[in-house]
């Protein structure tokens, strides 16, 4: 949390809008467009927020974007829909895609991720838990269901509910804040070796978001909102 968020959110402060930046230069909370804006401003797939109040705004950052309203829009309808995809997802998903999910107990805390098969529901990997974020989490289940595609030769793709790790993957770089210590060097190794894989591997199989809102939460979802 930046000092002037901290300021902002004192008893009497001046009501206004408040920021949270996922995805940018430094993420954070940020009590000012100037300050937001300096963290977003040219940045490719900068993700973030404004609130009307320093709390919402600390919950949102607390909570980190998965498909929470309003980051999912609605998918347009398709031109030739049929029964199976009316509030359903559709007949002709790839069976052989991973979906993949994280679960944190507290932000940072415990974190573990998983991946599991689209057409199988079988869970194919689950590492954890460590210390980490919900973020890290996503990015490296991502990562991991990408290599495990790579590795067999098949296409995907892996559906993710994180637009914060398909950016970080898509740009082979994380912007957590989360400190570099003794509990945390677990999470860590596996994210520097996550980036050297990405940066290895640029042709790799496709990444798409998972569209919570139309066809349910993802397979891999640990099942603990």
């Amino acid at each position: 949390m930046v000092p002037n968020f901290a300021v902002a959110m004192a008893p009497g402060a001046f009501v206004g809008k408040y920021y949270v930046v996922w995805v940018g230069k430094q993420p954070g909370l940020y009590a000012t467009w100037d300050e937001c804006r300096a963290q977003v401003h040219g940045f490719p797939g900068a993700l973030y927020r404004s609130f009307t109040s320093p709390e919402a705004a600390a919950r949102a950052w607390d909570a980190e974007p998965g498909d929470a309203d309003p980051f999912d829009p609605p998918m347009a309808e398709p031109r030739d829909e049929t029964p199976a995809m009316r509030g359903g997802r559709p007949d002709d998903l790839p069976p052989e895609a991973i979906t993949v999910d994280a679960a944190c107990s507290g932000n940072p805390g415990p974190m573990e991720y998983r991946g599991v098969g689209l057409g199988s529901g079988v869970e194919l990997f689950r590492l954890g838990p460590m210390h980490g974020t919900n973020n890290l989490g996503e990015f490296l289940a991502l990562v991991h269901g990408l290599a495990r595609l790579a590795q067999r030769e098949r296409p995907g793709p892996v559906f993710t509910d994180s637009r914060v790790a398909m950016g970080w993957v898509g740009r082979a770089r994380v912007g957590s804040t989360l400190a570099r210590e003794a509990h945390t060097a677990e999470v860590w190794g596996l994210v520097d070796r996550a980036l050297i894989w990405l940066r290895n591997n640029r042709e790799r199989p496709h990444v798409l978001k998972w569209p919570t809102r139309r066809w349910g939460e993802i397979p891999a979802d640990f099942g603990r909102k």
